[in-house]
């Protein structure tokens, strides 16, 4: 009854938090009586906070309209290449009026990011996308919401988004193909690449893999402490609720994105609540800046999915108690994964020198398994100072591992399109 006791309350709040976002804005425009009353700009920030801290957030946009290259302006047009039950790949499309920078634009890399599938929507990796815009041909996975999907269609496994993220190289074309993995879809990257390539397939040029728990058992952090202290039955008592029948996926089995958000919330409860206090206090002084920030901040880290109840408990037991992997002894659908079977791709590993959900060296243990590739191209990168979202978004991203990624990839040669 838990998902149903939270629709209830989303319910609730909703109603409150749209009186709430009337009344703010009742109290701050310029022509409304009420904007006059003494405390108003008080009034109005307790509202507006009460109306975030209560409403309903769905997920984000990308957004991305044009990005720049060598100071000429790119339209981008965002499509739909593939679209799956779980997972909609998407497709940047760039344009230019340019005919020589058009010309250019057929020549650059051909890069596919798989985003992970571990509560919040792809739009995480917002800032990857469009860092990369400039001087690549990119592919996203947008992984569906869970609650979204007829349970008719059926269950959605581990092994099922190794699945997912064959069919994704094999229609873009591996021999031309770069693929960064971020997080989490590092372990099923890796495994697609060694099952495509014992297979004798073509396999990707590069394979960047960046802050995921190839061996959790390296530098063990609170996220694989949880994983290994209770026993798999633990996880599906506790955590594993039915959608309710508002959602097309009424009746499938997940963990709601709701349990998600607190547990995100619950590692760092002072940061969140000094964050909303200092939005507070960004209105009443007018800093409108500031307070736009938390907003986007917010809008994005608030917006969470259902994940497949099948997906969340493999990866618990595959991933995080069994270390299947690491040890060799994963099997996907019958067949062995062994990454020395991958010899035609080059591997980047990368990881933050603060991560606290990936440890050091759970990353890096890569190197060790992937014997196939020659050692020439192997690279790997501990980023200083940078934590777990550090190595994908905001300054640190783009000043530091960006160009590292970017090099890495011009490096290997790519065929011609």
């Amino acid at each position: 009854m838990l998902y149903e006791i939270h629709e209830w309350q989303r319910s609730l709040l909703g109603s409150m938090s749209f009186w709430a976002q009337a009344s703010a804005k009742a109290l701050t425009e310029q022509h409304s009586l009420f904007s006059q009353l003494p405390g108003a700009q008080r009034f109005a920030a307790g509202y507006e906070l009460m109306y975030r801290l209560g409403k309903d957030y769905e997920k984000p946009e990308f957004g991305i309209t044009q990005v720049e290259r060598d100071g000429a302006v790119l339209a981008i047009s965002e499509r739909i290449a593939e679209d799956r039950p779980f997972c909609q790949l998407r497709h940047f499309q760039r344009y230019a009026t340019d005919a020589e920078v058009l010309g250019q634009l057929e020549h650059d890399p051909v890069v596919l990011v798989v985003a992970p599938l571990s509560g919040h929507h792809a739009t995480l990796l917002r800032d990857t996308v469009r860092t990369l815009l400039p001087e690549h041909d990119v592919y996203i996975t947008d992984w569906v919401d869970a609650r979204m999907v007829p349970a008719s269609v059926g269950g959605f496994g581990l092994d099922d988004y190794v699945g997912y993220v064959e069919d994704f190289i094999r229609l873009l074309g591996a021999e031309r193909l770069h693929v960064i993995s971020v997080c989490q879809p590092t372990v099923p990257v890796l495994a697609a690449a060694s099952l495509m390539a014992a297979r004798g397939e073509t396999t990707p040029l590069t394979l960047t893999l960046m802050g995921g728990p190839i061996d959790p058992r390296e530098s063990p952090t609170d996220v694989n402490s949880l994983a290994t202290t209770r026993p798999l039955s633990w996880f599906e008592d506790h955590v594993i609720h039915t959608v309710p029948a508002n959602y097309p996926g009424h009746g499938r089995p997940v963990y709601p994105g709701f349990l998600q958000h607190a547990g995100f919330v619950a590692m760092n409860p002072g940061r969140h609540v000094s964050s909303h206090w200092d939005f507070y206090q960004n209105l009443l002084r007018g800093d409108l800046n500031d307070a736009a920030q938390h907003r986007r901040f917010y809008d994005e880290y608030n917006a969470v999915l259902d994940m497949p109840a099948e997906f969340y408990l493999d990866t618990i037991e595959i991933v995080f108690q069994e270390f299947l992997l690491a040890r060799g002894l994963w099997k996907v659908k019958g067949e062995p994964v062994k990454p020395a079977s991958i010899r035609r791709s080059a591997l980047l590993t990368i990881e933050g020198e603060l991560d606290d959900i990936s440890g050091l060296g759970q990353t890096a243990a890569a190197h060790a398994l992937c014997t196939g590739i020659p050692k020439r191209r192997h690279q790997h990168e501990v980023i200083a100072d940078a934590g777990h979202y550090g190595i994908f978004s905001g300054r640190r991203w783009r000043e530091t591992v960006y160009p590292i990624v970017r090099d890495f990839i011009r490096r290997q040669p790519s065929p011609a399109r």
